[in-house]
């Protein structure tokens, strides 16, 4: 089994986004059921935006985090898991997605079909298409070797803005070094332009121990979903084999054969993200894992749906 190698153009689709397909997704996104209405009041868009404030219609729940208003405790949820839930509402008003997307070197990686960076970007157009469809904004983040931002805005010029920002790779804009995900955070927090609901696309490897904190603030001010982008070999004990690996041209072959082995190479690395979808998991926010070969919609609809607690 062959390593994806690196590029040798630009927007091959394996290792460098296509415009042409991420444009391509919205016929995808068309076909798909758009989430029922939780309220008939009257509102901008076709759903109503999740602000986790004092609105009136409930939205859904989560485990309790400090500083969550203890009049807002769901003592039903709380008595049947154990654990303490606050309930949280909604408000009518036009939502706004901001898309937070890695780029750091890692995600230039990948075993089966495309590089991790690819898959993550064809999964932030599906997002982009299907929120605007439902009348909300996108905007884009980008962090870690690319530095970029832009703000929510809505209709297919928000998602066609989203789309030329994932396939352009962003030269113009690229950092000396990657960002940890802590300080991606924190930026995110500053820098959200009223966006109220938050997809956050990683791979994990830059989920230093700071992120936990920063992530649990980002939940006091969005409603946050993790979608984390693993290669094969990162989620699987791969088969005994030599493996051929190319990096910035270098390229170089591991051997994997014993039981113990595989196993530790696997571990090792999937180590970002089985730490990004654990520190997703204890804060009680929504996360789903796709590989380079899945299809991201269905990871995307899931998360994005109303009403989704894990």
């Amino acid at each position: 089994m062959n390593a994806v190698v690196n590029p040798v153009f630009a927007g091959d689709g394996r290792t460098r986004p296509q415009l042409a397909e991420l444009v391509a997704l919205r016929s995808r996104v068309a076909k798909a059921a758009l989430p029922r209405l939780e309220s008939h009041a009257a509102r901008a868009g076709a759903q109503s935006s999740r602000l986790y404030g004092r609105g009136m219609d409930y939205a859904e729940s989560r485990i309790y985090q400090p500083g969550d208003d203890v009049r807002r405790l769901d003592w039903r949820l709380t008595a049947r898991s154990g654990r303490l839930h606050t309930k949280l509402f909604q408000e009518e008003r036009e939502g706004r997605l901001l898309i937070l997307l890695d780029t750091n070197q890692s995600m230039r990686f990948g075993t089966r079909v495309r590089f991790k960076s690819v898959q993550a970007a064809r999964a932030a157009a599906l997002a982009a298409w299907y929120v605007v469809r439902a009348g909300e904004r996108v905007g884009l983040m980008e962090f870690g070797c690319v530095d970029r931002l832009l703000r929510p805005d809505a209709g297919p010029r928000g998602a066609l803005a989203v789309c030329g920002a994932l396939s352009d790779g962003g030269a113009d804009r690229m950092r000396e070094r990657g960002e940890s995900l802590s300080d991606a955070l924190s930026r995110a927090h500053r820098l959200m332009h009223g966006a109220n609901r938050v997809l956050l696309i990683s791979d994990g490897l830059e989920a230093d121990d700071a992120a936990k904190g920063r992530l649990l603030d980002l939940t006091r001010k969005a409603g946050v979903r993790v979608l984390v982008v693993a290669d094969a070999l990162e989620l699987s004990l791969p088969p005994p084999g030599r493996y051929p690996l190319e990096h910035e041209g270098e390229r170089r072959e591991v051997a994997l054969f014993g039981e113990r082995q595989r196993r530790e190479f696997q571990q090792r690395l999937g180590a970002g993200q089985a730490r990004l979808n654990a520190m997703a998991q204890s804060l009680g926010i929504p996360h789903r894992t796709i590989d380079t070969t899945a299809d991201p919609l269905d990871a995307i609809l899931a998360l994005l749906a109303p009403g989704v607690r894990r």
